[in-house]
């Protein structure tokens, strides 16, 4: 062994050396070398767990059972400063109000709501008193507290921006609420008060003619999902008339075309050609471009607004927690809105957030082996993190819970296998040529959609708190 004297300058050292030193001996040796390496590459469970079909022509039509409009839609507001207003076509989110086609009357409506600021456990509107009132939720949680089945109170649901209660005020009719609603953040709230929609001269008409004809109509026939009603009798006796029916479908139904994501990868030829060995450079090359398409594809699934797992739920199947951060009664709710939930994926901090808030009253969630990774589950439901998932600048985020398989009417992805150029399934690589400055171009695509094939399919958990504990 060499003892380099440390005041010595490494030119010094180097002509003092008695054996031959690294740097040079690396000029004769072969190193080892890695393939090259991507921070970007994420597990993309949600690539791996959906199930995929085959998909010809681009495009995946799903047929539905015919679904009546129940109008139970969130309401949208636009804000200048503090001051918050309804936009008047968005009131036909109400179900009094939806196929009113008068807009005027709705620019009146909405020109007499007035504001309101309630702080946590504010009661917005109580039990047995008289329901006069529309209330829109523009910000905030509130708490629908009823009676339970031992006379205990109980929260039966919570509400959040853009939802509302109180529609049948506007029908004029003398009513009492059956719940109390209360608030459990800071909340501002739209109110209309039912003696301002009597004050609307002869719009007040349109509008209770417009009430008189549902109520005369008594709305269609259908079962709770809002589908068309298919009659069966049972439990009769003898020889009596049965009911005919048939199943009715939607006219127009849904299809979904296949997304792109593409890209034009570019290799000089004389890096193709002398710098080969041991790794061919174009494959390697290649191979990254896939992993970040891939990576933008699992992001466009979750969240392109029209085909995005987050963005296509429907609104009865999205939830918000009841306290803030995720607890385990959150995810029992989120879990109890459909059958054969095959998994979940949130953000890796909200698995943590919830981790915290399960340690906290002492339970142990399982784990289960999935592909060679140890997975957290709830009540037997694989957690699968996904750093696709947003988290909003008042750090909340979502969960995702979702039945997939077309067998099970679930969730589904798309693409089209067999492809021109193909490198893997839904994704080619076709060469474009080589220029005048000897660089070789190859446009590389990723062919891809997801299909929600039945609306309880897919459930979300909306508004999610990672940094409170």
């Amino acid at each position: 062994m060499t003892v380099t004297d440390p005041g010595l300058t490494p030119e010094e050292a180097e002509h003092r050396r008695q054996s031959l030193g690294p740097a040079a001996a690396r000029n004769l040796a072969s190193t080892t070398k890695s393939t090259p390496q991507m921070q970007g590459i994420s597990p993309r469970w949600l690539l791996r767990k959906l199930p995929w079909v085959t998909t010809q022509a681009g495009t995946y039509r799903v047929n539905r059972r015919l679904t009546y409009a129940v109008g139970d839609g969130r309401v949208t507001f636009i804000s200048t400063g503090a001051d918050i207003r309804v936009i008047p076509q968005e009131l036909r989110e109400l179900p009094v109000l939806r196929d009113l086609p008068d807009d005027d009357v709705l620019v009146a409506l909405a020109e007499r709501f007035e504001q309101r600021r309630y702080e946590p456990g504010d009661v917005l509107a109580e039990f047995g008193g008289r329901a006069d009132e529309v209330f829109l939720i523009a910000h905030g949680k509130v708490q629908q507290v009823g009676r339970g089945e031992y006379g205990d109170q109980t929260v039966l649901d919570t509400m959040a921006d853009g939802e509302h209660f109180g529609s049948d005020a506007l029908t004029g009719g003398e009513a009492t609420w059956e719940h109390t609603f209360r608030a459990v953040t800071p909340v501002i709230a739209l109110v209309l008060r039912q003696e301002a929609v009597q004050r609307l001269n002869g719009r007040a008409d349109v509008l209770r003619e417009h009430v008189e004809a549902l109520v005369r109509a008594g709305g269609k026939p259908q079962n709770k999902h809002g589908e068309a009603d298919i009659e069966i009798a049972s439990g009769h006796e003898g020889e009596p008339d049965l009911p005919a029916t048939f199943v009715d479908y939607e006219l127009a139904p849904r299809e979904y075309e296949l997304e792109v994501a593409q890209t034009v990868l570019r290799v000089h030829t004389r890096v193709a050609d002398l710098y080969n060995h041991p790794m061919n450079q174009t494959e390697q090359q290649l191979r990254l471009t896939i992993e970040a398409l891939r990576e933008r594809q699992e992001y466009e699934m979750i969240n392109n607004r029209r085909i995005g797992l987050l963005h296509n739920a429907e609104l009865k199947q999205r939830i918000h927690t009841r306290t803030g951060p995720p607890t385990p009664d959150d995810l029992d709710e989120l879990l109890s809105r459909r059958r054969k939930t095959a998994f979940m994926l949130a953000h890796p901090r909200a698995i943590a957030a919830f981790g915290r808030e399960v340690s906290k009253r002492g339970l142990y969630p399982g784990t289960t082996n999935v592909d060679g990774t140890q997975v957290l589950t709830w009540r037997g439901v694989p957690l699968f993190p996904s750093n696709k998932i947003p988290i909003s600048d008042r750090g909340a985020s979502s969960i995702i819970a979702m039945r997939v398989g077309e067998q099970d009417s679930g969730v589904v992805g798309l693409h089209q296998p067999g492809l021109p150029d193909e490198v893997q399934p839904g994704i080619n690589a076709r060469f474009m040529g080589i220029s005048e400055k000897a660089i070789v171009s190859y446009l590389v695509s990723a062919y891809y959609s997801v299909a929600v094939l039945v609306p309880d399919a897919l459930g979300v958990l909306e508004n999610v708190e990672i940094g409170r504990s």
